[in-house]
């Protein structure tokens, strides 16, 4: 078993076919005092940086914050037959997590210091079997508005050419941390 903050060693490709070097990102968790002195766009940045250690989940099912702006995040993976339902294709509750972290993460990244989210409520639709042979994914989380207590978000997963797999949206509790 792995203490926290230890570093992965899967290779995964990327949507543009690169092989990414997991072993250079570490998993844990970051102190609340720490998220207490960085906005969350810094916060969500400092993931995508590697100066920041990813969630463990994403250890667990192999995929990486990739991509971070005010409003926006971008998750990538590339599912394998380790994420099986019995039917012989990707568990939706691996398209769950992604797009509950992306929506939850573009959020985070619109918050000033010393403002924390959580998720209240999620949905989203299963649009097309997610497979190993699907390759390389992408899930992107947009705010569609933000609030001083909630703020929503969509998000959207596709396939290296850009054929819709999943939607969700959600609506996420801001609070001070």
């Amino acid at each position: 078993m792995r203490a926290r903050g230890d570093i992965g060693v899967a290779h995964r490709k990327t949507s543009v076919g690169k092989q990414q070097d997991m072993s250079t990102k570490t998993y844990g968790t970051v102190s609340a005092e720490q998220r207490k002195t960085m906005s969350g766009l810094e916060f969500v940045q400092g993931m995508v940086a590697g100066t920041l250690p990813h969630n463990t989940i994403a250890r667990t099912l192999g995929y990486a914050i990739a991509e971070a702006e005010s409003g926006r995040v971008v998750i990538t993976a590339e599912p394998d037959d380790r994420l099986l339902n019995p039917a012989g294709t990707v568990h939706g509750g691996f398209s769950a997590t992604l797009l509950d972290s992306c929506m939850g993460l573009a959020i985070q990244s619109t918050l000033e210091k010393g403002l924390s989210s959580t998720t209240l409520e999620f949905k989203i639709s299963l649009v097309r079997a997610i497979t190993p042979e699907t390759g390389a994914i992408r899930a992107e989380g947009v705010v569609l508005q933000r609030g001083r207590r909630v703020g929503t978000a969509e998000g959207r997963i596709v396939d290296s050419a850009g054929k819709l797999l999943a939607t969700g949206t959600t609506t996420c509790l801001i609070f001070e941390a």
